[in-house]
């Protein structure tokens, strides 16, 4: 079990009275998992309480914001839900042919053991200069999410490609779905492939944000070695 200084060693973005930002390595949950890959207990272990203002899953590294006091954590997770806050994603998708620039327009619901799904049959999508959309008669009935994703081509290899991913809104595994769906399913993701014989390509890259003293940070973490090796 790796120690909370072992974990933060290096990966630290920003850090005051008030705020932690940083680098999470693929494999570490950032909450919830209540054993000793997940950040926010490893941290209480150590006498640290954080309080994170979003999550970004286990199988993703790169840009967690955590709260080191509670009176600012609202403060932070309603920049999330304003859709204040500007985040970038790396991505390795696999195949090539996508466009320079696009953007997937695709409805996510939650179906059975609770797998996030875009809520439409997979025939119904269309694409059109660059948007992959669904026509309004083909959404499913019952509880869906409009969800919104860019992308930006910064690289393309033989079977593979490099993207920055913007997602305007923040679904669960939004990213993950809105690529598997339209086709470019990330490398190594679990959700879209049996048993991965790498990490997933996906790695939280730039966020930005107000800190509670009205500080607008822009923070980057380079992707490491694990990510570059997946990439085109």
């Amino acid at each position: 079990m790796s120690t909370w200084d072992e974990v933060r060693a290096g990966r630290e973005l920003l850090r005051d009275d008030d705020l932690l930002v940083l680098d999470k390595p693929a494999g570490w949950s950032v909450m919830g998992e209540r054993h000793d890959t997940d950040l926010v207990r490893v941290a209480a272990d150590a006498g640290e309480q954080l309080w994170p203002a979003h999550r970004i899953d286990k199988v993703t590294s790169g840009v967690v914001l955590f709260a080191r006091r509670l009176e600012v954590h609202g403060g932070l997770t309603r920049q999330f839900a304003d859709r204040t806050v500007a985040k970038t994603y790396l991505a390795v998708a696999a195949g090539t042919g996508l466009p320079a620039r696009g953007t997937i327009e695709l409805p996510l619901s939650v179906g059975r053991k609770n797998r996030v799904r875009i809520a439409a049959p997979r025939e119904a999508i269309t694409v059109a200069d660059g948007v992959w959309s669904v026509p309004a008669d083909a959404v499913l009935p019952g509880d869906t999410y409009p969800s919104t994703t860019t992308f930006e081509r910064l690289g393309e290899g033989t079977d593979r490609t490099l993207l920055a991913v913007t997602p305007t809104t923040g679904r669960r595994h939004q990213i993950r779905v809105h690529l598997a769906w339209i086709g470019h399913a990330l490398v190594g993701d679990p959700l879209f492939t049996k048993n991965p014989d790498t990490r997933t390509g996906l790695h939280a890259w730039r966020l930005a944000f107000t800190g509670p003293d009205g500080t607008r940070h822009d923070l980057e973490a380079p992707p490491g070695d694990d990510f570059r090796a997946l990439a085109p």
